[in-house]
């Protein structure tokens, strides 16, 4: 039986595995639909970069609920991970997805005089709000 995480080693997780996570959304027929995406942490939401348009932004735009999930190790000797479950919402106004991209960009390492200036163009955000996390851990 796996062991949870505690609230600190969740957070721990999810800065140090910046990258990939799977986004889940609902379809207009009530079907999940499953995406590896880009993401970060800004405050407690998860943030993911997409283009404008997709199908996931109109399944957001239809059903807020979403979940994402992160997951790190190789064998069941040591997987863990984090499920997120929340309310995603579509960032699209210009200053607010310039401070997003801004974030993003920090959190990556990359250095402060190569940040964005502008809002990329045909770029939303998914921001997922969280209601619920579960969390395991098959390490010893």
């Amino acid at each position: 039986m796996p062991r949870k995480l505690s609230d600190e080693q969740i957070e721990t997780l999810l800065d140090e595995r910046p990258g990939w996570a799977i986004l889940t959304t609902i379809d207009g027929d009530g079907f999940p639909h499953t995406v590896p995406l880009g993401y970060f942490r800004s405050g407690r939401n998860i943030v993911m970069g997409v283009r404008d348009g997709t199908h996931k932004v109109a399944n957001v735009e239809s059903n807020s609920k979403a979940s994402v999930m992160v997951e790190a190790g190789s064998t069941m000797a040591d997987i863990r991970g984090v499920m997120v479950q929340g309310h995603a919402r579509i960032v699209r106004e210009p200053s607010e997805t310039l401070q997003l991209a801004r974030e993003g960009a920090r959190s990556r390492g990359v250095a402060e005089s190569e940040w964005p200036t502008e809002p990329r163009p045909g770029v939303v955000y998914i921001c997922v709000a969280p209601v619920r996390t579960r969390s395991w851990d098959y390490s010893d």
